[in-house]
């Protein structure tokens, strides 16, 4: 039986996710900060529940530990932990304000990767899915028939484009492990406001490439529609 760890599987796009591979009949571990209100969440799903800070390297180290000491391996990572951060206009934007971003965005993903590569490794047909956005691609935020057009998030669109890269050079050298980034797209969850499609709409991604096995590619950047374009 696959098992997967998703980070900020407690709520929002990570939940949905979560409940669909359960439905699939994968063993799935939610990360999160909040151990009451992950605990619910995963007794909710029929979910294990691993306290988890992606920006805490202790956090991240100690939750390695109780997944090796419970399963001994892993054979899906979903680094889903995101934050939207201070939206604030770039020339006003601080290195603050950016630095809040990045440490979860990306020097959490980073952060959990390195820790849980050694588990992957013990895992069968082991795959690690970084979420992304459309927000961090060159080509949808400057095309006008797109909805990435129409925000300016300089801080949270930077660290998704640093995602996006962060998983191509993990794929191209790391090829005992596969890597690969999805796009939610604009999905209707607190994150966003409840503004876009359904959550279930923006699960679909994620859910296809963790279910893929051993048919898994490696250092693809895809949506619900396709292959995402850079």
């Amino acid at each position: 039986m696959t098992t997967t760890l998703i980070t900020g599987g407690n709520r929002g796009l990570g939940y949905e996710v979560a409940r669909r591979l359960i439905d699939a009949g994968q063993t799935v571990w939610i990360g999160g900060r909040d151990a009451t209100g992950g605990q619910e969440a995963a007794d909710r799903l029929g979910a294990q529940f691993v306290q988890l800070d992606v920006t805490d390297d202790a956090s991240v180290e100690s939750a390695a530990a109780r997944i090796e000491g419970r399963v001994g391996h892993l054979d899906v990572l979903i680094n889903n932990a995101g934050i939207l951060g201070e939206v604030a206009a770039p020339e006003d934007m601080t290195a603050d304000q950016l630095r809040d971003v990045y440490e979860t965005n990306v020097f959490g993903l980073v952060r959990v990767t390195r820790a849980f590569l050694p588990l992957l490794r013990k895992g069968t047909d082991p795959s690690v899915i970084n979420v992304t956005s459309g927000m961090g691609s060159f080509t949808l935020t400057h095309d006008p028939a797109r909805v990435e057009s129409q925000y300016t998030l300089a801080a949270y669109g930077s660290s998704k484009s640093a995602v996006t890269m962060l998983t191509t050079q993990y794929a191209k050298t790391i090829p005992d492990i596969r890597f690969n980034a999805v796009d939610p797209g604009q999905t209707a969850t607190a994150f966003t406001g409840n503004v876009g499609q359904t959550v279930a709409e923006g699960a679909e991604a994620a859910v296809r490439v963790a279910t893929l096995g051993a048919a898994a590619p490696t250092g693809t950047v895809t949506d619900r529609a396709g292959v995402l374009p850079w």
